[in-house]
């Protein structure tokens, strides 16, 4: 480890889905799930749901560029939510739930605006991509009860009928940037 650990804050949708996936990959050194981009100071996951504080669901991933780059992280976001659909990620519907980057400085912008360049060029997603990225400001960490929610949770419905198919489709694609597999 290179002792300089890096922080990437997106917004895909429930962060108990996205939380779920950036958990286990290789040089991820913890995710929270939080709230940023919107007006309110320190929101509860209440008001943030009603829509009216502009804030998006996000997670904040704290890894180790060594092990895992900022591309890497980027790469992984567009393939585990659809980046297509303004404000709704399957049945989950709001301007809480949207695609977005929040960038931290220039480089992660400059990434993030490639990164969003190729992933349209590949023709990934046949819709266009209506990702956000904006600059980072503040990060709110959601109460404690929303973080390690998929893995708390394993029998709770959600988790079982949308979080389960969603981890068991990365980790089938990205089976080997898991901890504990050799990349």
């Amino acid at each position: 480890m290179s002792g300089q650990l890096e922080i990437a804050t997106l917004g895909a949708g429930c962060f108990w889905c996205v939380e779920a996936v950036y958990q286990d990959l290789k040089g991820v050194h913890r995710v929270a799930s939080g709230y940023s981009g919107g007006a309110v100071e320190n929101p509860t996951y209440k008001q943030v749901c009603t829509g009216t504080t502009g804030h998006a669901e996000v997670v904040q991933v704290t890894f180790d560029p060594e092990v895992i780059s900022f591309e890497d992280i980027l790469y992984v976001f567009w393939r585990t939510h659809d980046p297509t659909t303004p404000n709704r990620q399957g049945n989950d519907t709001g301007t809480q739930y949207r695609s977005a980057i929040f960038y931290r400085d220039e480089r992660q912008k400059a990434i993030a605006e490639r990164s969003k360049a190729e992933t349209k060029a590949s023709d990934l997603w046949p819709n266009p991509i209506v990702t956000e990225i904006v600059p980072f400001e503040t990060f709110y960490v959601a109460e404690d009860d929303h973080q390690n929610y998929y893995k708390d949770n394993l029998n709770q419905p959600y988790c079982r009928m949308v979080i389960d198919p969603k981890v068991q489709k990365f980790q089938k694609s990205f089976g080997d940037w898991l901890k504990g597999t050799e990349k």
